[in-house]
């Protein structure tokens, strides 16, 4: 199955109760059509702790059409499930790492380098800096004389 299908077919289910379990909204969502994947994220995210049971509030419906995940969108969408109301709507594909970006330095990127960093040599450096201050330091001196 194409991923931009796949898309089309997978619905996002926020704001599950603790309680509710992959087979409660397995239940709950196969009214609106065939369920080929229930997908309940966990919420411990340390892969060196054994799974405590827990999840982390929003849940992923994969439906075998993608009018069925219509269907379930229009139907349960502000809807209430064990105490807690749900929004439900169409899931987005995950970013991929050049899209996120947000957590990589500019400079990482051999595009930005390229564009805006100069060769040591031509930039001059620390004794480029520093003979530059000398300079301007006498020229301060010279005109403190005058």
């Amino acid at each position: 199955m194409e991923e931009g299908t796949k898309a089309k077919k997978t619905v996002f289910v926020g704001g599950v109760a603790e309680e509710v379990d992959e087979s409660k909204i397995y239940e709950t969502f196969s009214t609106f059509g065939d369920i080929i994947e229930v997908q309940l994220p966990p919420a411990n995210t340390n892969p060196h702790q054994p799974p405590d049971g827990k999840h982390r509030g929003f849940a992923f419906v994969t439906y075998g059409s993608s009018a069925d995940a219509q269907d379930a969108i229009d139907n349960m969408d502000m809807n209430e499930l064990s105490g807690h109301v749900l929004k439900v709507n169409l899931a987005r594909p995950m970013k991929t790492p050049m899209q996120l970006g947000g957590n990589r330095a500019v400079w990482e990127s051999e595009e930005w380098l390229k564009e805006h960093v100069k060769p040591l040599a031509e930039s001059g450096g620390v004794k480029a800096r520093t003979q530059q201050e000398e300079t301007s330091e006498s020229k301060d001196e010279d005109a403190m004389e005058e």
